[in-house]
């Protein structure tokens, strides 16, 4: 086919949007650690990037889209992104298959900047670059070419607009893992920790609004009317999110916060992505009020539970995702984009999300635990207690604010 010259625009400027997505997820994450480690927060979140970047043109896009191997994963094709270039790919029949590669590369960029959350103020710098390494080859990758890529969960039937069991639930469960295997922080539960910039926060988290715009409604791959209902919908979910979250919480701890305010915001964010092409205004409305009362639900069930998963990636982006999947099989209108869900009498698409997003719920937990135990039975994960007093702005990069 011809490329379009309109699409390829929107998609170069989708991309563009995205990448500010990962520095966005450091600026959110630093503002909620102590000062004396908000530049390692940042550093984690950029770091993601550029090793992502180099990783996903060597080996990771031909992972996840090269031609199927037994529904689990690509082949090897597109290793060094030989075959890609100019000309329209399987997955981009009106874009340059080139474009289509470094925009699925943001995604796996900002997803890995996301995991961070798992050992905030805690992590070797060293053991983390190995870690981000594996980790997005060993379950980033399959998980895309299960979705997005020709594999097993797709063939069932298993719908992801733009990444809610893809990006958001591996990220989300693959932080509780971590979490689960480095251990609280030093005096975690005995003495406040306070966040070092809740400004820096709020701008991390616009960012990441400003961003999704090119994350969701550029998933459509074209500059369509899908690509529009995805734009609306992201903004409505997302602000239905951020006021109930705010409102929940203002009743239950008196004060309208700020930091509630954009957690709603991203809890949307994340809620919707899965179903953004796919369902109405309306029903975005509910999804995104849903997303902003579950997570924070959720939130002070972790904080109850006793886990130091703090910047909470699993309550937000874990189970935020987990309900915007089980939510396009509920919501899905058919005059949308084709697809119907449990609302218009689908039922083998409400069981295709469930059966989607178990098994990557599932997956990314197993198998982000197990990677986190080699490497702390190996080189270990974690730094030693005095460094970790210290700060790791010091003692990782020898650095402070």
């Amino acid at each position: 086919m011809t490329i379009d010259t309109g699409a390829t625009a929107w998609i170069l400027a989708s991309t563009a949007l995205v990448m500010l997505m990962t520095p966005g997820v450091g600026l959110f994450y630093g503002g909620l650690v102590r000062k004396k480690n908000f530049i390692d927060m940042i550093t984690l979140s950029f770091v993601a990037f550029a090793l992502v970047s180099l990783q996903w043109v060597l080996i990771g896009y031909s992972l996840a889209f090269g031609p199927d191997v037994g529904g689990f994963i690509g082949n090897l094709q597109y290793l060094g992104l030989n075959n890609v270039g100019m000309d329209p790919g399987p997955y981009s029949p009106i874009i340059p298959g080139l474009l289509y590669m470094v925009f699925q590369l943001v995604f796996a960029t900002v997803t890995m900047a996301i995991v961070t959350s798992g050992f905030a103020e805690r992590i070797k710098f060293s053991s983390y670059l190995i870690f981000a390494a594996l980790w997005t080859t060993i379950v980033y990758d399959p998980l895309a070419h299960w979705v997005w890529g020709g594999g097993w969960t797709s063939v069932f039937g298993s719908i992801d607009f733009a990444g809610g069991t893809v990006v958001h639930i591996s990220s989300g469960f693959a932080a509780l893992a971590l979490a689960l295997v480095i251990g609280k922080r030093v005096g975690y539960g005995n003495y406040a920790m306070e966040p070092a910039n809740i400004p820096w926060s709020i701008l991390g988290a616009a960012l990441l609004w400003f961003g999704w715009f090119g994350f969701n409604a550029g998933s459509a791959v074209a500059a369509n009317g899908i690509a529009v209902n995805a734009f609306v919908t992201t903004n409505t979910a997302t602000a239905a999110a951020a006021m109930t979250w705010l409102l929940v919480s203002w009743y239950v701890g008196g004060k309208p916060s700020s930091l509630g305010f954009i957690s709603g915001a991203v809890a949307g964010l994340v809620a919707i992505t899965p179903a953004a092409g796919y369902v109405t205004p309306m029903a975005s409305i509910v999804i995104g009020a849903v997303a902003g009362a579950l997570c924070y639900g959720l939130m002070l069930f972790r904080q109850k539970w006793g886990v130091d998963e703090s910047l909470d990636a699993w309550a937000v982006h874990g189970m935020g995702g987990l309900w915007g999947a089980l939510a396009t099989g509920i919501f899905a209108a058919a005059a949308v984009n084709g697809a119907s869900g449990l609302l218009e009498g689908n039922v083998h698409q409400f069981v295709a999300q469930c059966v989607g997003a178990g098994a990557a719920l599932v997956y990314a937990f197993v198998v982000t635990y197990i990677l986190a135990l080699v490497i702390d039975k190996t080189i270990g994960l974690r730094v030693t207690e005095e460094e970790e007093y210290v700060g790791l702005d010091i003692s990782q990069h020898g650095e402070r604010c």
